[in-house]
């Protein structure tokens, strides 16, 4: 199960670097700072935060690289990740489901929305895997009985 864990923590980090890739180059940024001061405007502080291309890309990049150097310590079954894994990948589906709401609210894919599916598919192995690991039970098609 440690080596499946080790598959799917890297399939995320991979499917995170992809849509981190989609989203710059398809200007999430032009479509999120706009969206961040109109919310900071109504709230009456700084939150969310606005971010420079660079600043924000690199930030991005520095976290998919963390993940991926976790990778060798998710392959040796490191029960303190399981946390960690189970929290990203609730935020990555959210992300991608968010990613789609805006694509069908403004029309028009949105930034990142091409790149959801992938983010959102790898987020539900790691929880199904995360779910096997605690000794969950997850359901399985039948097989069908010998004659």
């Amino acid at each position: 199960m440690h080596r499946t864990f080790g598959h799917a923590w890297i399939a995320l980090g991979l499917a995170l670097a992809i849509h981190v890739a989609d989203e710059a180059a398809n200007d999430f940024l032009a479509l999120y700072n706009p969206t961040a001061l109109s919310i900071q405007e109504r709230l009456g502080f700084g939150f969310p935060p606005t971010f420079s291309f660079a600043g924000w890309l690199t930030g991005l990049m520095l976290i998919v690289l963390a993940w991926l150097s976790l990778a060798p310590l998710a392959y040796a079954g490191r029960r303190w990740l399981l946390p960690l894994a189970t929290v990203l990948s609730v935020i990555h589906i959210a992300n991608g489901i968010g990613h789609s709401l805006t694509s069908l609210w403004l029309e028009r894919p949105a930034p990142g929305v091409f790149s959801s599916p992938l983010l959102i598919a790898s987020a539900i192995w790691m929880l199904v895997v995360v779910h096997r690991i605690r000794g969950g039970h997850v359901p399985v098609r039948p097989q069908p009985q010998e004659l």
